[in-house]
């Protein structure tokens, strides 16, 4: 995985930082079977109403079908392709089973064409294998890792994410997560091998406010840039910035904690996430 920096021949350029797209093996033409359609909102509710800001616009876009669940277990697949997602920040990789039938799943860090894949109890703890907690060895980095048993990963499924396992007992396995807190999984949920592909993602610099249209996201304004009657910080005599930050609501930002202090999943919780 590289980034290309680009001579600076036109203000957009100046400061892009690009992806080089080394790992992908095939052009814009993925698997039909496995795409379904996307509607936009362009964050208006059922009677046209604008609920969510800056939202709008954008290139049209096809969702790929992925497989969380990884739901063929024992029968081993081969890795066809390594592509681009419009819809995610990662890359996806194109497997195909024994029987025929074709599947996305999130591409790991270092997957190749040809190499084999499996999922389910009894597999190799190989990159791109999906197994349970209870038979993940220790200290391993995992992603794409299940909350409730059969519900499909929900955790490290972004760019350059992973998980690593720290702990285990009968019942739960202590995972470090990418925040840094420690939280237990059942042992009996689903994770893969590896972490995600295209770790670089952070390093990608635009260059251009028209890069972020293309993404479908409109110029977002500060709340003291506003007047006082659209937001707490708005209003003031030059550049007053009003008080304490917060949001348009009100709610205090940077340092304000939201989480409930009841959440149920807080017994799971070993070590809070690093400040």
């Amino acid at each position: 995985m590289a980034v290309r920096r680009y001579n600076p021949v036109t203000p957009g350029t100046r400061f892009k930082v690009a992806n080089t797209f080394t790992e992908l093996t095939v052009g814009n033409q993925p698997e039909r079977s496995l795409l379904a359609k996307i509607s936009k909102s362009g964050g208006r509710n059922q009677s046209g109403k604008m609920t969510m800001r800056y939202i709008g616009g954008g290139h049209k876009k096809r969702y790929r079908v992925i497989d969380f669940k990884r739901s063929k277990q024992g029968i081993e697949a081969t890795v066809k392709t390594v592509e681009y997602d419009p819809n995610r920040s990662c890359f996806i990789s194109l497997i195909e089973y024994t029987d025929g039938e074709l599947n996305y799943i999130i591409a790991p860090n270092g997957i190749k064409v040809d190499q084999k894949v499996m999922s389910g109890p009894g597999s190799d703890p190989n990159v791109g294998n999906a197994l349970p907690l209870s038979e993940v060895p220790l200290g391993s980095l995992i992603h794409n890792i299940e909350i409730k048993p059969g519900q499909g990963g929900k955790m490290s499924r972004s760019a350059g994410s992973y998980c690593q396992l720290l702990a285990r007992n009968e019942k739960y396995a202590t995972l470090k997560m990418p925040s840094g807190e420690a939280r237990m999984i059942l042992v009996t949920c689903l994770a893969t091998i590896g972490s995600v592909s295209n770790p670089d993602h952070n390093q990608v610099y635009s260059g251009k406010a028209g890069r972020s249209r293309w993404l479908g996201r409109r110029p977002r304004v500060r709340g003291v840039a506003m007047n006082p009657v659209d937001h707490p910080m708005g209003g003031g005599e030059g550049r007053a910035s009003g008080g304490h930050p917060r949001s348009r609501k009100g709610l205090l930002s940077k340092g304000f904690k939201t989480r409930d202090k009841k959440k149920a999943s807080d017994k799971y919780i070993v070590d809070r996430r690093k400040k």
